[in-house]
C-alpha cells in the first residue's frame, strides 16, 4: 500500500480565513452615536429658539405669499403692513389704552368669577351635603352657552361694563368649579385617614392635606379660566362697546382695515400667552413639592 506525502489541499474555509501577519488591515467600523447622545446634542440648543422656530417659520411663510401676490392684500395685510399700523396705533395711544380697558375687565371678570368658582367648589367639595345643593344646579347651568345669555345681560345689566364682566366672570368660574371640585375629590382617602390619625381637626385635614391636594387642579382650572376669559372678553366687547380691543376690531372692520384687525388678534394672543406664563411659572413655585415628568 502506497502512502502519498503531497499536502492536503486547503479546504474553503482555510482560504476565507487570512493568516496572521499577512498585513490585510480589517475594515474600518463607523462608530455608533446613541439615540440619548442625539437628543443631548438637540437639547443644547436653547429651548425659547427652538420654542421661535415655528412662529418665524409661520412668519416668513406668509410674507413670501404677500409679497409674491398669492395672498392678496384685502384679504390679509402683510406682516409687514400690520406692523407699520401696530406702530401707528401705538405711537398716537390708541392701542395702550384700548389694552388698559380690556385688561381692567378681564382682571375684575377673573376676580369675581374666580371667587364664585372657588366658594362653590369648595362648599360642593367637602360636603356630601353641599354636593346635594349645589353641584346639580351648577352642572345644569354650564350646559348653557354662556356666550347666548349675552342678550339676556344686555336686558338685565344694561350695556355698559357690567353685562361683559359678567359675561366673563360666569366663564371662569364653571372651570374654577370643576377642577377645584375633581381636585379635592381627588384627595388620596389614606391621606385623610393619616391626618385623622395624627390628631388633625376638620379644619386642619382642609388645610394641611385637602387644599394642598387640590392645588393641582385648582392651577389647572385657572389656566382654563384665563383662556375663557380672553374669549369672553371677545364676544363682549364685540357688542356695544365704546372702548378696548374688540372696539378697534369692530371700527376696523367697518373700513376693513384688515391690518387693525390682525394687530389687534396679535394683541388678544399676547396678553393670553401673557397671562399663560405667569400662571405656569405660579405652578412651578406652588407646586415644587410634586415630581412630574417633563419629557425626554
Amino acid at each position: 500500500m502506497t502512502v502519498s506525502h503531497a499536502p492536503p489541499d486547503p479546504s474553503p474555509i482555510a482560504e476565507r480565513v487570512p493568516a496572521s501577519g499577512t498585513g490585510r488591515t480589517p475594515p474600518d467600523l463607523e462608530p455608533v452615536v446613541p439615540a440619548s447622545a442625539r437628543r443631548a446634542r438637540l437639547r443644547s440648543v436653547p429651548r425659547w429658539l427652538r420654542r421661535t422656530v415655528g412662529p418665524l417659520l409661520l412668519l416668513a411663510l406668509w410674507q413670501v405669499f404677500s409679497a409674491t401676490g398669492v395672498l392678496h392684500p384685502d384679504v390679509l395685510a402683510s406682516p409687514g403692513t400690520i406692523g407699520r399700523a401696530g406702530a401707528d396705533l401705538i405711537a398716537d395711544g390708541t392701542l395702550p389704552a384700548a389694552m388698559g380697558v380690556s385688561l381692567q375687565r378681564v382682571a375684575v371678570g377673573l376676580v369675581l368669577g374666580g371667587v364664585v368658582g372657588t366658594a362653590l367648589a369648595l362648599v360642593s367639595g367637602l360636603s356630601r351635603l353641599g354636593e346635594d345643593l349645589v353641584d346639580a344646579t351648577v352642572q345644569m347651568l354650564r350646559t348653557v352657552p354662556w356666550v347666548g345669555l349675552i342678550p339676556l345681560f344686555i336686558i338685565w345689566l344694561g350695556i355698559g361694563e357690567a353685562p361683559k364682566v359678567a359675561l366673563i366672570a360666569l366663564g371662569v368660574a364653571f372651570h374654577l368649579y370643576l377642577n377645584v371640585y375633581a381636585g379635592i375629590r381627588g384627595v388620596d382617602a389614606q391621606l385623610m385617614e393619616a391626618g385623622e390619625s395624627l390628631g388633625l381637626s376638620r379644619w386642619g385635614l382642609v388645610r394641611h392635606v385637602v387644599l394642598p391636594g387640590a392645588l393641582p387642579g385648582a392651577m389647572t382650572g385657572l389656566r382654563y379660566s384665563l383662556a375663557t376669559a380672553w374669549l369672553a372678553l371677545v364676544f363682549g366687547e364685540s357688542i356695544n362697546a365704546d372702548a378696548g380691543i374688540g372696539f378697534l376690531m369692530n371700527q376696523a372692520r367697518e373700513f376693513f382695515r384688515t391690518d387693525v384687525i390682525v394687530v389687534c388678534l396679535v394683541v388678544y394672543a399676547f396678553l393670553g400667552l401673557t397671562a399663560d406664563v405667569i400662571v405656569r411659572t405660579l405652578e412651578r413655585l406652588l407646586l415644587q413639592w410634586r415630581p412630574t415628568f417633563t419629557g425626554q
